[in-house]
């Protein structure tokens, strides 16, 4: 059974930072692609960033220098660290798994193309 457990949500000011993380188990991690969405009130979910199992990388252009994805295949476990937090930021943030092993996921995935999500965490930036 695949599970993702994510991590690190919270309060935080405008400028701030926090580092989500989300382990993976169930399945060989290391051959999957990651996501990070994010959903707020009102509006679709959001893909913000991706890794590859080859460590290709994506990232929305509303989060491009202020956060960045990051994977440790030995723990089975992906980050988002996101520094420079606005409160447009604000949402709560899901990690999901690639459907399939060694296909890519980035700007041209959606959701349907991931087969196992976290339960969210929410991110809260105040200004």
């Amino acid at each position: 059974q695949v599970q993702l457990v994510e991590s690190g949500g919270g309060l935080v000011q405008a400028g701030g930072s926090l580092r989500l993380s989300c382990a993976v188990s169930g399945l060989p991690f290391s051959r999957y692609g990651m996501g990070w969405f994010r959903q707020s009130p009102g509006k679709e979910r959001e893909l913000v960033a991706t890794i590859n199992w080859d460590r290709g990388i994506y990232y929305v252009n509303s989060v491009k220098a202020r956060f960045t994805i990051a994977r440790d295949n030995a723990k089975n476990t992906v980050y988002l660290q996101m520094n420079s937090l606005k409160p447009e930021d604000t949402a709560t943030y899901y990690c999901a798994i690639s459907r399939y092993q060694f296909v890519s996921v980035d700007s041209r995935s959606s959701a349907g193309d991931f087969g196992s999500w976290g339960q969210g965490t929410q991110v809260t930036v105040s200004s």
